[in-house]
């Protein structure tokens, strides 16, 4: 299995007041592409990371081989939920990938 962990924080310019129906659109949306994706075997996206945490979310996806984190990535339906859902909202990206 191949493991992709991606973190973001909020853009600075987001309101606080907004950040918990943002998070749970992005759960939502993220979470919802299990089953479209080819190769996507589960996800999970983290809302409320402890006090210790340097990101404000982070996605936690297994995908049946490494190739399938490029087909993943440019899919239609993972581009159209990271363009509406997830892009506008965030900065400080950093991600992981890694097999087991």
């Amino acid at each position: 299995m191949t493991h992709h962990i991606v973190m973001w924080k909020f853009r600075p310019e987001v309101a606080d007041a907004d950040k918990p129906r943002l998070l749970a659109d992005m759960a939502s949306h993220l979470e919802g592409l299990v089953g479209q994706v080819p190769g996507l075997v589960s996800l999970k996206f983290v809302a409320a990371p402890l006090a210790s945490s340097t990101h404000d979310m982070a996605l936690v996806s297994v995908l049946e081989k490494p190739e399938d984190v490029a087909g993943y990535s440019t899919h239609p339906a993972h581009v159209a939920v990271a363009d509406t859902y997830v892009r506008p909202y965030t900065c400080q990206r950093a991600a992981l990938d890694y097999e087991d």
